[in-house]
């Protein structure tokens, strides 16, 4: 029960002092209350564990098939709660300060095509012109402000779903968006965003019935909008119906191509990384190989000494 406590108390300092969101909480107590069951499978607890039952519990994740990357999200997990335990002075030291991060491997993030998201937008578009029922034009419809905001704007995806109804007013240039850490950015709304919002709240009432709501795109859930993955799995369908893997994309695929398709057109990265609501913008540079593409292309067209025969 004391563990419990423990947890509880990181995790309401978090939401309370950090800001942090839905998701990371219940994240965090996943990755705490594995720890937790390894501590108490080896006769420890929590406030108790040192540096070998840390590095014990990571090598099991390990051998259990455990990805690098979600190691270290566990160890992060772990390291933060520790030093909170330190900082209250619930213990007297730090076990993890002594411990390093499994080595992760840089991976490319996904990104599709403008061709294939041209596909998936057109696909949208003539689901709605031709939906045969006024339900099936409302689904369509509100697919399609998803695709055209998720796309203009670069939004996780609980920020999309979570939209308020004021974002389809006709004369948002732009939208307040508040991200992680509940830190506010504000992000530029696009004339096609705008035409399919306006469109999608001629057949919202369908989706609300008779009730009231303050989101853009409402649902019956206990959040009162339409559940991140909902959306993820219309999505999916609607790309199987574009003749595109279904494996290929995602609505976290789509931020990426946002970010990516900027880049390719000249964007700074720094804007990129305003707009994605990356507080630091290492998190960005991972979009740097396509401005890597960029400077090759770039020299091999522009310098003297790459035109051929010379």
């Amino acid at each position: 029960m004391r563990d419990l406590h423990l947890v509880e108390s990181f995790l309401e300092m978090l939401s309370a002092e950090r800001g942090a969101a839905v998701n990371t909480l219940q994240s965090y107590r996943r990755d705490l209350s594995a720890y937790a069951a390894h501590c108490k499978a080896a006769r420890s607890n929590l406030s108790d564990a040192d540096t070998a039952l840390i590095r014990a519990h990571l090598e099991s994740l390990a051998a259990d098939g455990m990805a690098a990357s979600s190691q270290a999200r566990h160890l992060s997990a772990i390291r933060q709660f520790h030093r909170f335990l330190f900082s209250e002075g619930l213990r007297g030291d730090d076990p993890t300060a002594r411990l390093s991060s499994p080595k992760t491997s840089r991976t490319l993030p996904k990104v599709m095509s403008i061709a294939q998201v041209d596909a998936l937008i057109n696909l949208a578009e003539d689901e709605l012109a031709h939906a045969p029922s006024a339900r099936a034009a409302a689904s369509a419809s509100r697919m399609l402000a998803l695709l055209e905001m998720l796309y203009a704007t670069g939004l996780r995806v609980s920020e999309l779903v979570s939209l308020p109804l004021t974002a389809a007013r006709s004369d948002q240039r732009f939208l307040t968006v508040r991200g992680k850490g509940n830190k506010d950015r504000i992000v530029p709304l696009s004339t096609r965003a705008k035409a399919a919002t306006t469109a999608w709240i001629e057949h919202r009432g369908l989706a609300l019935g008779e009730r009231q709501s303050p989101f853009l795109f409402p649902a019956n859930t206990p959040d009162g909008f339409v559940a991140r993955q909902v959306f993820a799995r219309d999505l999916k369908a609607l790309a199987a119906r574009a003749g595109i893997a279904p494996a290929l994309v995602s609505p976290h695929v789509l931020r990426h191509a946002f970010a990516s398709h900027l880049l390719q057109n000249g964007a700074d990265l720094r804007i990129v990384q305003q707009l994605l609501g990356h507080s630091d913008i290492s998190t960005t540079q991972i979009y740097t190989h396509v401005l890597d593409e960029r400077l090759r292309e770039l020299v091999e067209e522009k310098h003297p000494l790459a035109r051929s025969g010379e």
